[in-house]
This record gives structure tokens, C-alpha cells and sequence, in this order.
């Protein structure tokens, strides 16, 4: 039979109907064959009944039964051809890649392991284990090398139990003699307790590769910043320098390399953090892949044995605190044009001042005045823009961010970083208090005003200014200033004020240390019988020119 059937071709077991290998043939009256649904189907819609080949008319419908040799020829037909096939692509094991156990010569690559017989198999070799009932009970898995080691060095059995006590795989041997009353489970529940774990690790590790890839985009952000702010030192300085004598280039050139310096400085240090970032993410990366094919694993020894080693991220530095602040410009150009000495003249003073300013302008902020932290007596504008004192004390709620002693207010706005600059019409005010305050100040009472209670502002008291420094401060100015303006450097800790009409600078707080927020701070002062009368008024910033 089996020489026999090697002489039969494909063509001799198709159905003429739907050219294919016959499923129930059965034979019609007229000797031709077909799939028993094929003809029923074709009798079904085409009446009377006609063979489909030869066109024979049968009166009555005949009666259908399955050619058992038929049926069995092409079976084995199918079988054969089935067989050939999977042959053909089954491949020979490479390098680095589990072979079949069984095939002898040529080693072909196995497909599954067998933790029960503990040998490899390729798919010819593996059919056993799929058909055969007492075979079909054993446990397979993706093909594995060194099964010998699955077996208990001490009892020569099998590793399918965990010992929590212990963590560690061991036998039914080991139960009953070396871990005797310990808390033992079955390899699969351990496995599947570990790879939930080996799913959180995973999430933890993306959240630290999102974090520094944040991180990332925060030091290339800052260098942005720096580069902006040294570029506009650079140009503040050319504009100085460019209207001295040819004796002074050589300054000119020392100022544009100390500044380029501390760029050079500032992107040094970020490129060092972004690539300890990238190598901490390569790392992570790596990390990740491990654990995801940790956990897709089937292998229930392979994951607990490299659970302890993977369940933990690699480790990493703490990159909360690190930053990249621009570097601070404040006073270079000033220390060059000092250094020219006599052929420093009254005007480069200006020009230079002028300078600070348009760069501090920069920074100008849209600030508006907080009606819920206005003293009583204070009247605001419906824009928010305008403050003065109104006298009489408005029925208000005195709720906690209310000042119910003095007449103060703040802005809406506030300010936790960076830099930050806004302008103040004083013009026609004979009493007036500007600056900043932090959120936390005392707003009840009598407050001494000072950087110790958390006040940076300048003060006009009948044509004197003070600086509210600990101890005060008066300054000497060559002229009233008619609009203030104020800047603040928050890292810096930085806190200026201009004259804006004189471009002159009044005052500077240094050296300040902010850890809260920063709000912008008004005080009017009373009217004075209408002496000072006059509002102060935040004004549109108008670049100096």
C-alpha cells in the first residue's frame, strides 16, 4: 500500500468541484467522485441532478455514502504530503540554539523541552508528547539547555516546589527531609507572585527613564536660557566698548571671553549631567529588556533563580536637586568698564546702566493688584493697575491674606523662580513703599518692614529714600525718580530697583536666599490731606531704547 501510494498524484485525490483534497468522497452512480458537501451543495442548487463531470442525468436524487477507501487513500495522502512539508521546514540547530535530544547525525532545533522527561525535542520527535494521552500531561516549554540542572543536586529529583522560608526551588524530597515544616508551594504559584513583582519593577524603571529624559529636556532648556542671556551680555557689552577709543578693544575682548567662559562653564556641566542621564537610561533600557523577557518567560526555575538579581532597579543617582542655573552676569560688565579707569568716562557710566536696564526689561512680567490682600482703606482700580489711599475703611471680610494694619496690598501674581521685572509710576506721590514680600509674611498688626520678616522694598519718606535693609539704608539720589522700576533674580537671589526715566540703578538686596513664593508689593501710603493723594500705577514696560 505504502509503495502503491507513493505512485498517486495530488491530482487523483481533488475534488473537480472544489479543488481540493477530498473530504468524505463519495462515488455517484456514474462512477465520478466528489466531497459529499460539494455535491450535496451542487445538487441543491442546480435541479435536476447532473454529474458535474460527465453531465449525466440521474430521475431521481441518489443516495449519497462515503467511499471508505477512498476516504482512506486520501488521508494517508494528505498525511504524506503534511509530512514532507513540516520536514522540509524544520532546521537544522545552530550555534547558541537548543538541539533535539533524540535526532541522531544531523541535530535538528528543538522546539519545546520536557521538564517531566527532561530532554528537548524537535517537532518530528515532539509528536509523542502530543498525541500519545500519558505524554500530552507532561509540561513543555521553550526549548532550554542544561535540563540537569532542574534536578535536585541532593535527591536526584525534580525542582518543582519553592520554599518561601528559604527561597530557593527544591523537591518533594526536600519537603519532607531538609525543609520540614518550612512554607513551600508550587513552582507555578511562585512564578506567577514573581512575575506580578517583576511587573511592577518594570513600571517603576520606565517612570525613572520618563523622569531623566524630563530631566533632559530641563538642563537643554536651562543651556537655552544661558545662551540667550549670554548672548544679550555680549551684545550689552559690544554696545559699551564700541564707543570708546581703540585702546580699549583689548577690554572689550577680555569681557566677551570672561562671558563666554562661563557659558562654556554652564554647557560643560550640562553636557556631563545629560550623559550621566543617557548612560543611567542606556543602563535602565537594558534593565527593562531583561525584566520584560524575565517576565514573559515560561520557565519557572529561569525567573525565580534571576528574580533576586532583576527585581531591583539598577542603581541610580538622585536627580531631584540637580539643576543647571544660568550663570550670573551681574556686575562684569561693570568690573571691565572699572577697569579703564581714566578712560572711563561719565557717559560710558550711562551707557552702561542703560544696558543693565533694557536686559533686566527683558524680564518683564504682567503684574496686577489682589483685592482680597488690600488694606480696607485702600481704593484699586477695576483694571487691578492703580492703588491709592481712599481715607475711609471699607466693611471687607478680614480674611487671612488681608493687611489690617498698615495700608499694604500685593499682586495676584507670583513668583517661585527665574527672573521677573515690572514698572511703577511714583510721579506726584511724597510717601510711597515698593518691592517684594514672601508669601509667609504677618499681615495682622504692625510689621517692621525688612528682609528678616521677609520684605525687599525702597522707601520715599518727604523726598528721602531708604533702602528697608537691616539696619535701613538711605540712599542718595541725584534726582526723584517718577517711575521705579523692580527686578528680581530669584536663584540669584537678586533684588534691584531702577530709576526708569534716568536709567540709573537706586538699589540692589544681594546675596538673598528665597525658598517661597515671591509676590509683588504695594504700599500707597495714607493721603496725607490729599498731599499724597496720587495713585501708584503699574505701568506698561517700554523697552529703553
Amino acid at each position: 500500500m505504502s509503495a502503491a501510494s507513493c505512485l498517486l498524484t495530488e491530482d487523483q485525490f481533488l475534488c473537480s468541484i472544489c479543488l481540493d483534497v477530498f473530504t468524505d468522497p463519495v462515488t455517484i452512480p456514474c462512477g465520478h467522485n466528489f466531497c459529499k458537501a460539494c455535491i450535496t451543495q451542487h445538487w441543491n442548487v442546480n435541479v435536476p441532478c447532473q454529474c458535474p463531470n460527465c453531465k449525466k442525468l440521474f430521475n431521481t436524487r441518489p443516495e449519497l455514502q462515503v467511499n471508505t477507501f477512498i476516504s482512506e487513500m486520501a488521508a494517508q495522502f494528505r498525511q504524506s504530503a503534511q509530512q514532507k512539508t513540516s520536514s522540509s521546514e524544520q532546521q537544522e540547530s545552530k550555534p547558541g540554539e537548543v538541539p533535539c535530544d533524540v535526532c541522531t547525525g544531523t541535530k535538528l532545533k528543538a522546539l519545546k523541552s520536557c521538564l517531566v522527561c527532561l530532554a528537548s525535542y524537535c517537532e518530528t520527535h515532539l509528536e509523542p508528547h502530543l498525541t500519545m494521552s500519558g505524554l500530552k500531561r507532561h509540561q513543555l516549554i521553550d526549548p532550554v539547555e542544561n535540563l540537569e540542572d532542574r534536578m535536585c543536586t541532593k535527591h536526584d529529583k525534580p525542582l518543582e516546589l519553592f520554599c518561601k522560608t528559604d527561597q530557593m526551588c527544591v523537591c518533594m524530597l526536600c519537603t519532607v527531609l531538609d525543609h520540614k515544616n518550612h512554607d513551600v508551594v508550587p513552582l507555578e504559584e511562585e512564578y506567577e507572585g514573581k512575575k506580578v513583582e517583576l511587573g511592577k519593577t518594570e513600571a517603576e524603571i520606565q517612570q525613572m527613564i520618563k523622569k531623566r529624559r524630563v530631566k533632559i529636556q530641563e538642563i537643554k532648556h536651562s543651556v537655552e536660557l544661558s545662551e540667550e542671556d549670554a548672548d544679550r551680555e555680549i551684545a550689552d557689552g559690544v554696545q559699551v566698548f564700541t564707543a570708546l577709543k581703540e585702546s580699549v578693544e583689548r577690554s572689550q575682548a577680555e569681557l566677551i571671553d570672561t562671558i563666554k567662559e562661563k557659558q562654556r562653564k554652564t554647557e560643560k556641566q550640562a553636557e556631563g549631567f545629560i550623559k550621566e542621564l543617557e548612560q543611567e537610561i542606556s543602563e535602565l533600557k537594558k534593565r527593562s529588556t531583561e525584566v520584560v523577557q524575565l517576565s514573559h518567560t515560561e520557565d519557572h526555575l529561569h525567573l525565580l533563580q534571576s528574580f533576586t538579581t532583576l527585581k531591583t532597579p539598577p542603581a541610580t543617582k538622585n536627580w531631584t536637586g540637580v539643576r543647571v542655573s544660568p550663570p550670573s552676569h551681574e556686575g562684569t560688565v561693570v568690573r571691565a568698564v572699572n577697569q579703564l579707569e581714566e578712560m572711563l568716562s561719565k557717559h560710558m557710566k550711562k551707557l552702561l546702566i542703560q544696558a543693565k536696564l533694557k536686559r533686566v526689561q527683558q524680564s518683564a512680567v504682567d503684574v496686577t493688584l489682589d483685592p482680597d490682600t488690600a488694606h480696607p482703606e485702600l481704593i484699586l482700580s477695576d483694571d487691578g493697575k492703580q492703588v491709592k489711599h481712599g481715607d475711609v475703611k471699607k466693611n471687607l471680610p478680614n480674611n487671612p491674606e488681608r493687611f489690617n494694619y498698615y495700608a499694604r496690598v500685593l499682586a495676584k501674581q507670583s513668583f517661585s523662580s527665574g527672573r521677573f521685572y515690572f514698572e511703577v509710576q511714583v510721579e506726584g506721590k511724597t510717601n510711597w513703599d515698593l518691592g517684594v514680600a514672601r508669601e509667609s509674611i504677618n499681615r495682622k498688626g504692625s510689621i517692621t518692614v525688612s528682609p528678616q520678616n521677609g520684605f525687599w522694598t525702597i522707601r520715599l519718606r518727604n523726598e528721602n529714600h531708604f533702602a528697608l535693609a537691616d539696619p535701613a539704608v538711605r540712599l542718595s539720589l541725584k534726582s526723584q525718580p517718577q517711575k521705579v522700576g523692580v527686578f528680581v533674580d530669584y536663584e540669584e537671589g537678586l533684588v534691584s530697583f531702577y530709576d526708569v526715566d534716568a536709567a540709573a540703578l537706586i538699589y540692589s538686596f544681594t546675596g538673598c536666599c528665597f525658598t517661597e513664593k515671591l509676590y509683588p508689593y504695594f504700599s500707597p501710603r495714607l493721603n496725607y490731606g490729599g498731599k499724597n493723594s496720587a495713585p501708584l500705577i503699574i505701568s506698561p514696560v517700554n523697552h529703553t531704547e
